[in-house]
């Protein structure tokens, strides 16, 4: 492999003692820097990575060394003749479980053909697992394949809580009342997870492979050929100042080039919504509108006394209204923790809806409030979700890359299951990028094409699952509300079993849903107690969540004038609702009004605004690399 070893490179005299962690007899990424003085950015690149993979470094020098690598183009962003290369036979963007798993399956083929693959995965967060959010019961199919032998190590988080029993309950004000649980919903075999430490553990069975995992790196844009193909990753500058100038800490991004390139930013990310416009990839498959909804999750440390390791419980009801998809669970997990959320379809009409007071509301029933009095509330966080199914999957591939993971759309909602066809997406995009490769080694540079990966993933057990749950999820939407949608799940789950004759729509994309607030019933939410319920300010500090502040924002809106002319006085301002952060709300104006106002630094990084905002105004763009939530435990 070209370029040398991180213990070849220099280092700055600012980085914190670490010692780099090569790999014996194997060298570093293949960059394309000179390696002499005249070049620090890569000397402050290949020390950063170093620093990055020391176990003895503590994460606040991470974020010190890494801190500022912006996306945003600024005012005075960097001139292509400023901005460094380094070129990678696959790019991998998310170090999430489809990402992970692509890196892992790419390294144990290129080991069992002989064959040299240089990959890396670039990760927004400061470090891996600091963005994942997921309520999670694992289900280990995909893991199985990729790695047989996990059960068997004893660093695997994984295993340490078998699910042992379900509960499905509907919620009216005061009562559960205990359902029969859906078949699909069944978790005989699986476990309770932290998926945020699964990753990390994933994570360093990455490294040992050999993948290069550089975190605190966010990539602001698909780098295109000539011809329109993508040859990889561009991340962001850094040192660009609030008001867009250079400030003295400045420095230009980095184009990461790849022969593949691989998109695992999770829901709705930034460089997938680029593909997907770029390449009309939704377009070229006749995919439905992708559909959202927002999790909201906390986890606790609860009396050891009410603790039942492995027991999961899903319920259906209040605090939602009868015409608003969603629901919530409670699991059990290890050390006396419990993980419980309330998830929110982000197809709702009703604009008055505040989604984390209804997350707060719904610790308040009894079933919920019993288990967690006494308790301590450990960490907060929220994410989007995709949930269209099968038919909102757009065409995965595209000329040098493709899609994979849940910013595809491979979600099993009634299963409420998606980590392990994400994964299993990334081993199939792997494999196809390896056999590519393997057709042309020598030819740098040359974007390849993956369609056999969209071939292989629809003739997988992904789309066998997705396919035969296709009609559940959109049978909510008929217009019969909740009970509709259980009797037309009902006839699907154990009458049809999947082989319905036909397939039920998505008609019309999420921010097309809200109601004007007048027409709209007010939703009242009482005061926090600060014991099971809790104001933003303080959920917010148990997330972690930060960025730097003299940064331009990364949250932008294409027309200012827009939010005051329509969605104030249409809609109420429903920014200040659907945000899970209080990133968004609406202040006096100077000329008597009210204007919103945006608190970016508050941002979880969990895309609702992207997707619900009715004009569709607002983007939202990756910030310097290594801000957002810090989740360890979710």
């Amino acid at each position: 492999m070209r370029g040398r070893s991180h213990s070849d490179m220099p280092r700055p005299p600012w980085l914190p003692n670490a010692e780099p962690c090569a790999r014996p007899g194997k060298s570093g990424p293949r960059a394309r820097f000179d390696q002499s003085p005249a070049c620090p950015l890569a000397a402050m690149v290949w020390s950063i990575a170093a620093v990055c993979r020391s176990s003895r470094t503590t994460g606040a020098a991470w974020r010190q060394a890494c801190r500022a690598f912006s996306s945003d183009p600024g005012i005075q962003a960097s001139r292509p003749d400023e901005r460094e290369a380094m070129e990678y036979d696959v790019c991998i963007v998310g170090a999430g479980p489809a990402g992970l798993s692509a890196a892992i399956r790419l390294k144990q083929l290129a080991k069992e053909k002989e064959q040299e693959i240089s990959v890396c995965v670039l990760e927004k967060g400061s470090e891996v697992g600091a963005h994942i959010l997921s309520g999670n019961v694992f289900q280990p199919k995909a893991l199985d394949e990729l790695i047989p032998s996990w059960r068997e190590d004893a660093s695997c988080p994984i295993h340490a809580v078998p699910a042992v029993k379900d509960r499905f309950y509907y919620l009216t004000p005061r009562r559960a009342l205990r359902m029969p649980t859906p078949p699909q919903m069944h978790n005989k075999g699986n476990y309770v997870i932290s998926l945020s430490e699964a990753v990390r553990w994933l994570g360093a069975q990455a490294e040992e492979a050999g993948v290069e995992i550089y975190p605190g790196f966010a990539g602001s844009h698909l780098l295109t050929s000539a011809s329109g193909a993508c040859v990889g990753v561009g991340t962001g500058d850094m040192g660009i100042g609030k008001d867009g100038t250079r400030k003295d800490s400045f420095a230009p991004g980095l184009d990461l080039r790849a022969r593949v390139t691989l998109l695992a930013e999770g829901c709705r990310g930034s460089l997938t919504k680029e593909a997907l416009k770029r390449y009309s990839l939704r377009e070229k498959a006749g995919a439905d509108p992708q559909t959202y909804a927002l999790g909201l999750k906390e986890v606790w440390q609860i009396d050891p006394a009410k603790h039942e390791p492995g027991t999961v419980w899903h319920t259906l009801g209040s605090p939602l209204p009868w015409n608003t998809y969603g629901g919530g669970w409670l699991y059990h997990m290890a050390d006396n923790r419990v993980s419980l959320g309330l998830v929110v379809s982000l197809d709702y009409s009703n604009p008055n809806m505040n989604l984390f007071q209804e997350f707060q509301q719904y610790k308040r029933h009894p079933a919920i409030a019993r288990v967690l009095e006494g308790g301590t509330c450990l960490q907060y966080g929220a994410r989007t979700l995709s949930e269209g199914g099968i038919q909102s999957v757009p065409a995965l591939t595209f000329p040098g890359g493709a899609l994979i993971g849940d910013g595809a759309g491979f979600l099993n909602v009634p299963k409420i299951k998606g980590t392990h066809t994400a994964m299993k997406s990334g081993m199939l995009a792997a494999e196809a990028a390896a056999a590519e490769l393997a057709k042309e080694p020598t030819a740098a540079g040359r974007a390849l094409d993956l369609g056999a990966y969209e071939t292989a993933l629809h003739d997988s057990w992904v789309h066998t699952e997705l396919h035969r749950e296709r009609n559940i999820r959109p049978s909510f939407g008929l217009g019969a509300g909740i009970w509709g949608g259980l009797l037309g799940s009902a006839l699907e789950a154990y009458v049809l079993r999947g082989k319905a004759p036909w397939t039920l729509r998505h008609r019309r994309p999420d921010h097309e849903a809200l109601a004007p607030a007048a027409q709209a019933a007010p939703r009242e939410y009482p005061k926090p107690d600060g014991s099971l319920t809790f104001d933003l300010n303080t959920s917010l500090f148990r997330s972690g969540t930060n960025h730097e502040h003299d940064q331009p924002p990364h949250l932008r809106l294409r027309n200012a004038k827009l939010p005051e002319a329509i969605n104030l006085p249409r809609y109420g301002g429903p920014e200040a609702r659907y945000c899970p952060a209080g990133v968004y709300e609406y202040v006096p104006s100077e000329h008597g009004g009210q204007k919103l106002q945006i608190n970016a630094q508050n941002c979880l990084h969990c895309k609702a605004c992207d997707i619900k905002d009715p004009t569709q105004n607002i983007q939202w763009m990756v910030p310097e690399g290594g801000g957002g939530p810090n989740y360890t435990i979710t």
